[in-house]
């Protein structure tokens, strides 16, 4: 490989840490599942030595409190001295990992290890058993990391919360209803589509070893709410959303090409980071010209293809950000990848399980493994991820074989703000409207209230709420996408 640039960062080992025991005191704890991935992503490599020679670890924030989680497993590592980078959730989960890429082909580093854990399952089973779990208390004089990227863009707004849009599984059932409607399927069609995707992604869980469920879910059964399938917001029901119950960690070991040959380890294990394009660029859902489509994947795809120069044809495969079914179809509308390539190598969150905030890496992971298994030659894999309502976009292309010009890495967020422009919002409102997406939130497997996000004929958008049963349930049998709504005073709607 001596014909590439001598910085290339290169993937070496690959680490997943799972526990499934039912007694929560005998479970790891965040941090703990972290340092067992680290361990085996070293084993993989094939080289403890790179444990020692970690100059960061970076970690997307989990739902534990750890003032400074990459100083403990550091220090369990027995790389003290190495860096501490923590990122808070609304940071896209691959930035830790161009961040890392960007380092080394500047010549700033030359190991790294991203890494993160989740003990969720471990939380549940203490609840339900009435059994106390601590986590490690750092004192309040540990240092802060030494890297701490943070987020302050929106989630949502104002309006779409005094609304009533409170959960973004019904934040994704109305981007679902956009969809839907692209699709030019009728409402049960569409379910019946929906159904046998998932059921597909079920089969391909049953096939990662990694996955926390592993077997296959027929389409009726995800498809048909139960009692313990229930209808959270049509079309939804609760196998269609990402399991964050898991106990899991999983690592990423980077290093420089030279240290890699230096180490000796095996070249025919190694993928190479090729391209990561990211967009920050964030417009709240009610704000979106289009709801099922977003531009920054549009730019982010087609910049990444074009510096990586490649198509979507030369993909092995990919794993799609997956939270909701409406993530993992958008990806696969914007990137044109649908009947391309395998959306999921993972099995999807809902099924390989997703951990709070940093699913993203174990589809890296997974795809590193993907990608050794062989095949053609000149092997690529794109992983997607999105943050917050699809506020953010990146997707990361991964290789056999490094870029000829090294690793690249390019942010959109300018380019996609000239052409993602808002759509201004009018919560004052009343009169005729036109449904632009819209769900129907369900409390305690009954229907509850209908959400629908409305143009106005002035080129604004409003938000708006009915409680009317009959007319709830006539969403769920007809498409009212597109329909004509009158917005009363107090932002109710009716026909």
């Amino acid at each position: 490989m001596a014909e590439f640039p001598a910085n290339v960062p290169v993937i070496v080992g690959v680490g997943f840490h799972q526990e499934r025991n039912e007694d929560p005191t005998q479970c790891s704890e965040p941090y703990q599942l972290m340092v067992q991935a680290a361990r085996a992503a070293a084993a993989d490599a094939g080289s403890e030595e790179l444990l020692r020679r970690i100059e960061s670890v970076s970690v997307p924030r989990g739902m534990w409190q750890y003032r400074n989680p990459g100083r403990l497993v550091a220090e369990a590592l027995g790389c003290s001295r190495a860096k501490s980078i923590l990122s808070d959730l609304g940071v896209l989960q691959l930035t830790l990992l161009s961040e890392l890429c960007q380092s080394i082909a500047a010549g700033e580093r030359t190991v790294g290890l991203v890494t993160g854990g989740e003990a969720q399952f471990r939380a549940l089973r203490a609840m339900i058993t009435q059994q106390r779990v601590t986590d490690t208390e750092q004192p309040e004089e540990t240092p802060a990391p030494d890297v701490h990227l943070t987020s302050s863009d929106p989630f949502c707004s104002d309006l779409e919360s005094r609304r009533g849009l409170n959960l973004p599984v019904e934040y994704f059932a109305i981007i679902e209803s956009a969809l839907r409607c692209h699709q030019g399927l009728s409402v049960d069609a569409h379910r019946d589509r929906l159904a046998a995707l998932y059921s597909s992604f079920s089969e391909v869980a049953a096939g990662n070893p990694h996955a926390w469920r592993r077997e296959m879910v027929s389409p009726e059964d995800i498809r048909n709410p139960s009692a313990k399938n229930p209808m959270l917001a049509f079309p939804y029901t609760k196998r269609h959303c990402s399991q964050w119950n898991v106990n899991r960690g999983v690592a990423i070991l980077v290093c420089l090409l030279r240290v890699a040959q230096e180490l000796g380890l095996d070249s025919s294990r190694w993928v190479f980071p090729v391209v990561t394009v990211e967009s920050k660029h964030v417009v709240v859902l009610a704000q979106k010209r289009t709801l099922h489509s977003q531009p920054g994947t549009v730019l982010c795809g087609q910049r990444a293809f074009a510096l990586a120069g490649i198509t979507p044809a030369d993909l092995t495969a990919a794993e799609l950000y997956s939270c909701f079914p409406a993530a993992i179809q958008s990806f696969a509308l914007d990137l044109g990848l649908d009947g391309v390539c395998p959306l999921t190598v993972t099995g999807s969150m809902a099924f390989a399980g997703g951990p709070y905030n940093h699913f993203s890496l174990e589809g890296v992971a997974r795809m590193v493994e993907v990608l050794r298994a062989g095949g053609r030659p000149h092997r690529f894999g794109l992983v997607s991820n999105l943050s917050g309502i699809f506020g953010k976009q990146a997707c990361v292309l991964l290789s056999d074989v490094p870029r000829p010009g090294g690793y690249a890495y390019e942010d959109v967020t300018e380019a996609v703000a000239k052409i993602d422009q808002f759509v201004p919002l009018n919560e004052q409102y009343t009169g005729p409207a036109t449904i632009v997406g819209y769900t129907v939130v369900f409390q305690r497997d009954h229907p509850s209230h209908a959400i629908a996000i409305c143009d106005t004929p002035a080129g604004e958008r409003t938000v708006a709420k009915s409680e009317d049963a009959f007319l709830l349930e006539a969403m769920m049998r007809e498409e009212f996408c597109g329909r004509l709504v009158e917005i009363t005073a107090g932002g109710g709607f009716r026909l």
